[in-house]
């Protein structure tokens, strides 16, 4: 069940929080994806060859290292979609509300010193 919309603190820091899990996202792309395939460059140019599902397990079976690392960046990619998507459908829940509350009072707490202070209350 929805929850009516958010006030702006909130909606400014949810946009914050998931502005900031693209940015760990992209800087995974760009660090550890390439180095992942890197490391595949022989089942990749097997697969050029000759494509097959089994080369693909097995490539990625037998070489741990780079299966973790595809495997976290898409995760976190994936992840990221189906929050947003399921925030866009059916809005903000009741623990993400209690959770975003939580850190907008720490972050009052702390004052005009806390980096996301003037963001959170530019009105």
């Amino acid at each position: 069940m929805a929850i009516p919309a958010s006030p702006a603190p909130l909606e400014r820091l949810r946009t914050i929080m998931l502005r900031r899990w693209w940015a760990v996202s992209a800087l995974l792309w760009l660090t550890v994806a390439p180095l992942s395939l890197w490391s595949l460059r022989p089942e990749i140019a097997q697969l050029k060859e000759y494509f097959t599902w089994s080369t693909v397990r097995l490539g990625l079976a037998y070489n741990r290292p780079a299966a973790l690392g595809l495997g976290l960046c898409v995760g976190l990619t994936v992840a990221l979609l189906v929050a947003e998507s399921r925030y866009i459908l059916w809005g903000m829940t009741k623990d993400e509300r209690l959770r975003l509350e939580r850190l907008r009072d720490r972050i009052a707490a702390q004052g005009p010193s806390h980096p996301l202070w003037k963001q959170i209350n530019r009105d």
